[in-house]
C-alpha cells in the first residue's frame, strides 16, 4: 500500500519511504534518508541525513533524529543513525549521528523513548529498553538489552549498561552498570538483583539465585574486583546469565559501580 504524506510536510524528492507509511503535516525529511514500511511519522518531526528508519516505528511531535552530534570532534562527516524495527520515539526526543565518517548511532528494536530523552553520538542501545523522561545518554556508550532508565538519569561518556539493569530515577552514573541489578543514588550505588524483571523475563529461580550469589561476591565481598571474578568463576554454577556478568566485569575499562 502507498503510504501516505501530507502535502505540507516537507520531503525530499531523494528520500526513500517503503510502503504503508504515514507522514503528517510539517514533517522534515532530507535527502539521505531511508525510511522502511508502516513508519508513522508526526506533526514537527526532523528527519536529518543520515538516518536509516527500520519498520513499524512511531515518531512523535518534535522529535530530531540523526541531529549532528554534539562533540568538538565533528567535522562534518558523513555518518549514521541506524534504528531497528517496532521503536516508540515519544515527543522531543533527540537522537545524534555518529561523529566520524561511517560510524553510526544505533538504536535496536522495540524501544520506548520517552518524551525528552536524548540518546548522543554513537552510541549502540540494544533491544526492548526503556528511556523515561529526560533521560541524557552521552556519547559512545553501549545499553544492553532489557535495560530500563527511570526518570531525569544521566549517563555520561563511554560507560556500558548491562542486560536487564534498572537505574532509578535523578541517577548520574560514570562507571559501567553490571547485568540483571538495580542501580541508585548520588553517588551511584548497587542496590540488589532485578528480581521482577529477571522473572518476568522468565529467569529460572535457580538462575536468578546464581546471580545473586554472583553479586554477593563482587558488591559484599572483603575481596578486589578481580578476585571477585575469580571466585564466581569457582563457586557460582556456569551459565550463560554469569558467564555474561563474568565478561561484562572483565570488559569493564571505567571500573564497575560500588556497592551500598
Amino acid at each position: 500500500m502507498a503510504s501516505i504524506i501530507s502535502p505540507k510536510a516537507d520531503v525530499s524528492p531523494k528520500a526513500k519511504i517503503g510502503d504503508n507509511c504515514k507522514i503528517y503535516p510539517f514533517v522534515y525529511i532530507e535527502d539521505d534518508v531511508v525510511i522502511g514500511d508502516n513508519c508513522v511519522l508526526y506533526p514537527f518531526v526532523s528527519i536529518l541525513n543520515g538516518t536509516r528508519l527500520g519498520n513499524n516505528n512511531k515518531v512523535f511531535q518534535g522529535a530530531v533524529i540523526a541531529a549532528l552530534p554534539q562533540d568538538f570532534n565533528f567535522e562534518g562527516a558523513e555518518s549514521f543513525v541506524e534504528i531497528g524495527n517496532n521503536n516508540t520515539i515519544r515527543e522531543n526526543v533527540v537522537i545524534n549521528r555518529g561523529t566520524y565518517a561511517g560510524s553510526k548511532t544505533v538504536l535496536g528494536n522495540k524501544n520506548f523513548l520517552m518524551e525528552g530523552a536524548h540518546i548522543s553520538h554513537d552510541t549502540v542501545v540494544g533491544d526492548g529498553c526503556v528511556f523515561g523522561y529526560g533521560t541524557k545518554i552521552a556519547g559512545d556508550c553501549v545499553i544492553g538489552n532489557g535495560v530500563i532508565y527511570s526518570t531525569s538519569v544521566v549517563e555520561n561518556a563511554k560507560t556500558r549498561v548491562g542486560d536487564l539493569a534498572m537505574i532509578q530515577a535523578g541517577t548520574t552514573f560514570s562507571k559501567d552498570i553490571p547485568p540483571y541489578i538495580i542501580a541508585s543514588g548520588k553517588p551511584v550505588k548497587y542496590s540488589c538483583p532485578n528480581n521482577v524483571i529477571m522473572e518476568a523475563a522468565g529467569f529460572d529461580p535457580r538462575v536468578r539465585k546464581h546471580i545473586a550469589n554472583a553479586y554477593r561476591l563482587v558488591f559484599h565481598g572483603q575481596t578486589s574486583v578481580f578476585d571477585a571474578v575469580n571466585q564466581i568463576k569457582d563457586q557460582v554454577p556456569d551459565g550463560p546469565e554469569v558467564r555474561n556478568i563474568i565478561s561484562f566485569i572483565e570488559g569493564t575499562k571505567l571500573g564497575i559501580i560500588s556497592k551500598m
